[in-house]
């Protein structure tokens, strides 16, 4: 499984709604799950950042397709930012020549 940070800003649209959020990511866990995609953890966040999850996804076709479902909800933009632990880590640098 691939993990990814992805980080959340909302639209206008998304703002206005502020008092729904919590419904929106219970909403977004269960659409996560449709892709086989499983949300490990969200932050609602101060700072340049609305929001921060943690997800695993079983592709990087998996976490697109949620990325695009998500956004054409239209209540935020995000940037996806694929992560690697220090295991797999441990794997790239030993492949360096």
């Amino acid at each position: 499984m691939a993990t990814y940070v992805v980080l959340g800003n909302f639209t206008d649209q998304g703002i206005r709604a502020a008092k729904d959020s919590l419904k929106r990511a219970e909403a977004f866990e269960k659409l996560a799950a449709t892709f086989g995609v499983t949300v490990k953890e969200l932050f609602w966040t101060q700072g340049r950042y609305d929001v921060v999850t943690v997800l695993e996804a079983p592709d990087e076709f998996s976490a697109m397709t949620l990325s695009l479902s998500l956004g054409a909800l239209g209540n935020v933009r995000t940037e996806s930012l694929r992560a690697f632990s220090a295991a797999d880590m441990t794997k790239v640098v030993g492949k360096m020549l």
